[in-house]
């Protein structure tokens, strides 16, 4: 008696790459809605993503969406600023509680000589105190009242991630300005009860395949910085809901049934992507959409992720404004076709910057003196 087993299906580091953007709609912009979850580090960052993304995108209703909170941006996901859904926050603060009590309190609260006891006995108050919106001077004022003058910046910075608050829209080309306010989400407390934080995981697990999958165990640890241990378990609840395949160097990754895989000769159009796009942070190997001898180059040792040029489905240089037009680095030799399809897609971004912020990002202008030379154009609108 012979006994057969099925090989899990296999995908190549290119076939892997179209994927990612077929999920990301980097292939084509798609006529959708703008709710969507993104990174927000910087206030201008899911303006130029969505872009990037959907077909006729008007920057109006992003602005509508946040006003009304439709979306929300709060620190979520790899304790960084993430703009998602209202409907959403419950579950990916959910998955997010046990790191975010975990570790965002962090070295200034504890230099404080303040302790988790403390933050959990300040919060409710901070919450109430936060029901509607307060400014960053506003709260460390009212935390200088409790826990002394000397203590309330450490105590802030702990707090502002520990507690469940969102930012207020104040106004800006892009919605929010660089000193946020802040308002208590709506959700109000989190217990962090095992049972429901591991059913957020799963569904956040989920929804991380559909929109970055396939991926390893690594990579969705990395997406939204919770243990090994703990994606492991989920995956391993969700069971034939996801599909195993053999991923490039015999890694194992999963994926959400029916997602879509595009051939590996799927043609990638230039995108401009903008400051920390989740594309280049989502894995822990990036090698599916940096190359990486570019990674350092992009991805500078402060945590900045410069605005980035996407040639072939990878990244191939960066770009920012400049008197003319749009400066685009390469860090390789493009053909000439490929710099008339950057050329095309430049005069488009001018015009989406022109009416909000034609300097977009020039606060980050110092990290260009520290580039190696590449093949630099200045692309005009």
């Amino acid at each position: 008696m012979t006994s057969t087993s099925t090989s899990p299906p296999a995908i190549t580091a290119r076939e892997l790459n179209r994927a990612t953007l077929a999920r990301q709609l980097l292939l084509r912009r798609e006529p959708l809605g703008v709710a969507d979850a993104l990174q927000a580090q910087q206030p201008a960052s899911p303006y130029l993503a969505l872009w990037n993304r959907l077909d006729g995108f008007d920057a109006a209703e992003l602005d509508a969406a946040f006003a009304d909170r439709t979306l929300v941006k709060a620190t979520l996901l790899r304790i960084t600023l993430h703009t998602v859904h209202r409907d959403d926050y419950r579950t990916v603060r959910e998955a997010m509680q046990p790191t975010l009590y975990a570790s965002r309190l962090g070295y200034r609260f504890a230099a404080a000589g303040l302790t988790p006891a403390d933050a959990a006995e300040l919060e409710p108050e901070l919450l109430e105190f936060a029901a509607s919106s307060r400014s960053n001077g506003d709260l460390a004022g009212w935390l200088a009242a409790r826990v002394g003058a000397d203590k309330k910046d450490g105590a802030w910075w702990g707090l502002r991630s520990y507690a469940p608050l969102v930012h207020v829209p104040t106004g800006g080309p892009w919605s929010f300005e660089y000193s946020p306010s802040y308002v208590a989400a709506p959700e109000g407390r989190f217990t962090g009860e095992p049972g429901p934080v591991e059913a957020a995981l799963r569904t956040l697990v989920l929804r991380y395949l559909a929109g970055f999958g396939p991926a390893s165990v690594a990579d969705i640890a990395q997406f939204a910085m919770v243990q090994r241990a703990r994606v492991r378990a989920a995956l391993k609840d969700l069971g034939d809901t996801l599909e195993v395949i053999a991923g490039p160097g015999g890694t194992t990754l999963y994926d959400a049934r029916g997602g879509p895989r595009p051939p590996a000769d799927t043609a990638a159009p230039p995108r401009f992507l903008p400051m920390w796009d989740s594309v280049l942070l989502a894995y822990d190997d990036r090698s599916r959409v940096i190359p990486p001898e570019y990674r350092k180059l992009v991805t500078r040792v402060n945590g900045d992720v410069l605005p980035t040029l996407l040639v072939d489905g990878y990244v191939a240089g960066v770009w920012r404004p400049v008197a003319g037009g749009i400066e685009a680095t390469a860090f390789h030799d493009l053909p000439d076709a490929t710099w008339d399809a950057l050329a095309e897609e430049a005069r488009a971004l001018l015009a989406f910057l022109a009416d909000r912020d034609p300097s977009v990002y020039s606060r980050y202008a110092h990290w260009w003196t520290k580039l190696p030379a590449g093949q630099a154009r200045v692309l005009p609108g």
